[in-house]
Order: structure tokens, then C-alpha cells, then sequence
């Protein structure tokens, strides 16, 4: 089924690490790193995290840039893509950034198992997504998007998400800024979490399309392989 173009985008540590093992956000790019994400941003239909990044960073996903806002307009779109949030269980808090600062659409995806009474509290703020029983269905989701006219989606986390979009292969390009710290920990979270592949044969490969250093570290764009990922 059609789907948008997913383009993942993270910023890790030399060691792999998104944050530390609190989940305490950290900052690992600089200036040059947060304008390219910002124009990456930009350039996209939607940005979408897991309810774990929300919990965490209350993150607003809203294009910074007052130039970039207004190339957004000059082409006729929203001051800010669409902000979708992936929620099994229905736990967006009403106050949240991502919710509040910014005009412009929400999605909310939600099981179907979910609260009822919390997800009508948060259908008046946001357009919300039921699927899937225990964990939301990205493939529903995603198709979802498409028919909403999103084609292009941002991905900034967290690690669960996008491990479970890798192992569904549902990711098209995957951005990587990697900073010049150690974090270390065993449970702190990393790019691809989840219950991960076990076996070679089902690992998701991917091309090394370019290479740039940037502020203290470097940028890596992936393509992912296609005969590999799905």
C-alpha cells in the first residue's frame, strides 16, 4: 500500500547512545547540526516521535527558522508540517508542546485498545488514529498519512519507534549526526531499540550515500537498501 517517504534523523553519541540511561536529553550536535535538522524540517509533509520522546524532551517539532517559515508560506503550506505523535496507549498529555506552540494539524496514533475517555480528550486537539491492539500498526499508520496528502515524514525518535519501523521496512533514508561524547550505560537508549533482529539474513542494510563533518562530529546519510528492508 502507499505510503509516505520516511526519512529517519537522529543525533547519537560516539558510542550509540541517544541519552543517558535516565532518558535525560543531551546535547550532542551544535549550530550547524540544528539548522540543517531545522531545514530538513522544513522541507517535510510531517514530523513524527514516540510518546516516549514526548514524555521525556517535550519536544514542540515546530520549524524554527523565521525563513524558513516563510519559504513554507511562499510555497502555500503551514507554517509547520503536521505533528504526529505515536501513542499506544493514549498518554500525550494535554499540555504538551507538541499540542500547544504552533499553529497547525496534530495527529495522535493510538491502539485501538486504548482509553476511550483519553483519546476523546485528545481528539479535540488532534486528529487521532486507532490501530493495531498492544502496539500502534505503522504500516496502517503510515498509509494513514499518505491519504491525508503527507508524502514526505519526518522521523525523530525515540529508539523503539524506529527500530520498529526498520524491522517493518517502512524507512527510506536515515540521517545520523554522531557527537563527540561517550554516554555509556547499557540501558540507555539508542537509534534502533525494541526487541532488534536476531538472525544476518533479516538485518536491514543500507548504502552510505554521503559523509560531512559537522560542529564536533560527523553526518552520515544512509539509503536503505530496498532488496534488503522489506
Amino acid at each position: 500500500m502507499p505510503r509516505p517517504h520516511v526519512v529517519v534523523n537522529l543525533a547519537m553519541s560516539a558510542d550509540g547512545k541517544l541519552s543517558t540511561r535516565e532518558r535525560r536529553q543531551v546535547k550532542i550536535s551544535g549550530k550547524e547540526d540544528f539548522s540543517r535538522v531545522d531545514r530538513l524540517k522544513a522541507e517535510s509533509d510531517a514530523v513524527m516521535v514516540g510518546i516516549g520522546t514526548v514524555l521525556a524532551d517535550d519536544p514542540s517539532l515546530t520549524v524554527k527558522s523565521p525563513e524558513l517559515i516563510a519559504a513554507r508560506r511562499a510555497r502555500g503550506l503551514a507554517d509547520h508540517p503536521v505533528r504526529v505523535v505515536v501513542d499506544c496507549r493514549a498518554r500525550t498529555p494535554p499540555g504538551s508542546s507538541v499540542l500547544r506552540k504552533g499553529p497547525g494539524p496534530r495527529v495522535i496514533a493510538c491502539c485501538s485498545d486504548a482509553d476511550d475517555e483519553r483519546c476523546r480528550a485528545l481528539s479535540e486537539v488532534a486528529t487521532v488514529i486507532r490501530s493495531g491492539e498492544g502496539q500502534v500498526d505503522l504500516e496502517a499508520l503510515l498509509s494513514a498519512l499518505y491519504q491525508m496528502g503527507i508524502r514526505r515524514l519526518m522521523v525523530e525518535g525515540g529508539g523503539r519507534l524506529i527500530g520498529g519501523l526498520f524491522a517493518r521496512g517502512l524507512v527510506d533514508e536515515f540521517f545520523t549526526f554522531i557527537g563527540n561524547i561517550v554516554i555509556g550505560g547499557e540501558t540507555a537508549p539508542t537509534p534502533a531499540d525494541g526487541p532488534g533482529f536476531t538472525r544476518e539474513e533479516s538485518f536491514t542494510r543500507l548504502t552510505l550515500f554521503s559523509v560531512e563533518r559537522m560542529d564536533h562530529g560527523v553526518l552520515l546519510r544512509w539509503l536503505v537498501d530496498r532488496n534488503t528492508a522489506e
